[in-house]
């Protein structure tokens, strides 16, 4: 997959926008504020700077012109709402499979949709998603084994997460989904991408969305490997034609017998 500035890693560029704010926090604590904005003050100081020195004599610049300079490369390098990174997908709950057999016979999260757009798990990239959506920022977090690459979007009351892990390879193919149903409109948060109207909904193996009855759920797939109060537990594991094994597994949470929030993925090892 290609990479630019559009996909990050939110452990440098929260060190980025840390160093920037810090340096400006010491330099200019005791002194008085032209402006109240960063660009302000460091513009400020740098017009400040240059009016009293010509800027082409080195001897005469010195390391606070320097400085200015460098905060100013750290300003304009940086995206503004970029300082801000977006949330990651909810953490994984490892007991939700506690004592859960894979007793679903048929294949699992093997395809989802947004609208007219059809991906596929391990098969679509999250920049196939982004660029036919054409909106969001593929964020990253982690290294090695705990690397994740990941999509946030927002719609209404609904916010979803198309996340890559380390099995999803160099080109970041989708291997997990997450959605939810939020108790307020998820868009007065400004933390994920607003996904337009004609990509919703959401739905997995062309049946399954939010909002579904608990009933409608058992119905569409059958009997859970594990069912709870609010809770329900689908997992597959079988032999593929090619001679790989595949595992897929959804988590189904309800509220008062309606789909509020649902995780799924997909692996296929040989």
């Amino acid at each position: 997959m290609r990479h630019d500035f559009r996909s990050l890693d939110l452990a440098s560029l929260s060190l980025a926008c840390t160093f920037v704010l810090t340096l400006i926090a010491v330099d200019w604590k005791f002194r008085s504020l032209e402006a109240t904005t960063v660009a302000g003050v460091i513009l400020g100081k740098g017009k400040k700077l240059f009016r009293k020195r010509p800027i082409f004599d080195p001897g005469k610049f010195g390391a606070d012109g320097r400085k200015t300079l460098l905060l100013l490369l750290f300003l304009f390098a940086i995206p503004a709402a970029d300082c801000s990174a977006q949330t990651a997908p909810p953490p994984f709950d490892e007991h939700a499979f506690d004592r859960v057999p894979p007793t679903v016979v048929k294949r699992l999260a093997t395809r989802f949709s947004l609208g007219a757009f059809a991906g596929r798990l391990e098969e679509t990239p999250l920049d196939a998603v982004r660029e036919a959506v054409g909106e969001g920022t593929i964020q990253h977090q982690g290294d090695a084994g705990g690397s994740i690459y990941w999509l946030c979007y927002r719609h209404a009351q609904h916010r979803l997460w198309l996340s890559s892990g380390d099995i999803g390879g160099p080109n970041h193919l989708v291997t997990e989904f997450v959605e939810e149903f939020t108790e307020k409109d998820a868009e007065t948060s400004a933390d994920c991408a607003i996904l337009p109207e004609k990509f919703s909904p959401f739905v997995v193996d062309g049946k399954l969305h939010l909002g579904m009855s608990r009933s409608e759920v058992v119905m569409t797939l059958g009997r859970p490997s594990k069912s709870e109060a609010a809770r329900v537990v689908y997992s597959h594991h079988g032999k593929l034609a090619n001679g790989f094994d595949e595992t897929a597994w959804l988590i189904l949470r309800f509220r008062e017998e309606k789909l509020v929030s649902m995780r799924g993925g997909k692996t296929t090892t040989n």
